[in-house]
């Protein structure tokens, strides 16, 4: 296994490897946008989470180029996590996965719309969906498991966790959604060694964050 982190310096990162799968990063655009590529390593098959920005970059992340990309996933809505989809689309061809909820607000077609508990397979891999409703109606997780092969299980939250909390919310009820969807989707579901792959910045684990859980409700954010 090996883990590395942080890619201030503008190039493309492994953040993960095990005999399954590898994990790649770059950080696109001035918000630091993280863009994800997953790599099942025993057919090639490759997923991008979130064509934040900058399809050079991106293309650069991706052994192949953008034409090796077979699957995409948007962890929700928001601009700053789509801007280069359109281009890496209409180059790869991949298909589009995002947060049903969510889907009808990308500038390209989602051809799949996901809901919690559904999965999506990246060659051998199995990606799970985790619905986090909140930060916007649609935002979702993926997690890959870990195992005796792919070791560690990766969390990739686009903005609804991050070190020291939850992502942004307009109002008391999307906080309180977004909430009781870590409490019971995450943190009651995930091991402490978990890693937190987030669409912005540095990442953690579950353990750290779990025994902050009750601040972040007592604080309202």
């Amino acid at each position: 296994m090996n883990a590395t982190a942080g890619h201030d310096d503008g190039t493309a990162d492994l953040v993960w490897r095990s005999p399954t799968v590898e994990v790649r990063t770059c950080s696109v655009s001035s918000m630091d946008n993280n863009v994800y590529l997953v790599t099942c390593t025993s057919t090639g098959a490759q997923a991008l989470i979130d064509a934040a920005d900058d399809a050079t970059r991106i293309e650069a992340l991706v052994p192949g180029g953008l034409e090796a990309i077979d699957t995409i996933i948007t962890t929700h809505r928001h601009w700053d996590h789509h801007r280069a989809l359109s281009e890496v689309v209409a180059t790869s061809g991949a298909t589009t996965y995002a947060g049903s909820a969510d889907a009808d607000h990308l500038p390209v077609p989602t051809a799949v719309g996901l809901y919690h508990g559904d999965t999506v397979q990246v060659g051998r891999l199995e990606l799970d969906v985790v619905g986090l409703r909140g930060h916007t109606p649609g935002s979702i997780a993926i997690a890959l498991p870990g195992g005796d092969d792919a070791g560690t299980t990766l969390l990739f939250t686009g903005d609804s966790l991050f070190p020291g909390g939850p992502g942004r919310t307009e109002s008391e009820p999307d906080f309180t959604s977004l909430m009781n969807d870590l409490e019971q989707r995450v943190f009651a579901a995930l091991e402490d060694d978990t890693r937190v792959l987030p669409g912005h910045g540095a990442g953690t684990t579950i353990g750290e964050e779990r025994p902050d859980l009750g601040h972040w409700r007592q604080r309202g954010w």
